[in-house]
């Protein structure tokens, strides 16, 4: 798929009704929480992310495809400390909205000027206990492959994934995850190239995959 395609058919898909749940529940991990559970969302700290795609040679240098763009974050001892996710965080006060903020933080992260990147559209948005954030992913395209700059602080590493890797339903995998507190969780997740992408990412994920199916 080139990014042409890809751009028509996000613009498209992003404006009607979005799954949400219906898919991202078959990625979310299996973690039990009393049958009442309910978190005041209104006190958790409000995010933005943004899952970039853009146009890349593959590994045999004869097609251009369009890729996505994720990162390993380092091993900083925060909640979600040196696992993969999309360039994002917490809003900020110069921010107008949470695709500013999207934005503002891919720019810091990747090094990538966020003027070239256009938005197409947004997924919905998600509460992540963990962190006790409610994030709202956007959606961004480039037309040529941005020269990274990875942030050194917050970026062990920059993952360039083709839209058609993680179309294979063969990378979707499962096994026990053990997280930060020692606990561990049974999980699906997206082997990517090695890398385990599980949780909110990969809900993340499921749905933009399932935006991109509703025409593919």
């Amino acid at each position: 798929m080139n990014i042409n395609q890809l751009n028509t058919i996000l613009k498209q898909n992003l404006q009607g009704i979005l799954p949400g749940d219906a898919v991202r529940g078959k990625m979310a991990p299996g973690m039990r929480v009393p049958p009442n559970w309910n978190p005041d969302k209104s006190k958790a700290r409000k995010a933005g992310v943004l899952a970039l795609m853009y146009p890349h040679t593959m590994i045999n240098g004869e097609v251009v495809e369009a890729h996505l763009a994720l990162m390993r974050r380092t091993e900083d001892g925060y909640a979600h400390s040196g696992q993969i996710s999309f360039p994002g965080g917490g809003v900020e006060e110069q921010d107008a909205d949470l695709i500013a903020t999207a934005l503002r933080e891919t720019e810091e992260e990747f090094g990538v000027d966020a003027s070239q990147i256009e938005i197409v559209g947004t997924l919905s948005e998600m509460y992540i206990p963990v962190s006790n954030s409610l994030v709202l992913p956007s959606v961004g395209i480039l037309h040529a492959r941005p020269n990274f700059v990875p942030q050194e602080k917050e970026v062990a590493e920059i993952i360039e994934v083709p839209i058609s890797y993680l179309l294979d339903e063969k990378i979707i995998k499962q096994k026990d995850i053990e997280t930060r507190g020692g606990f561990k969780i049974p999980a699906h997740y997206y082997d990517v190239y090695g890398h385990v992408v599980w949780g909110a990412t990969a809900m993340m994920i499921s749905e933009l995959l399932a935006v991109i199916k509703e025409n593919f």
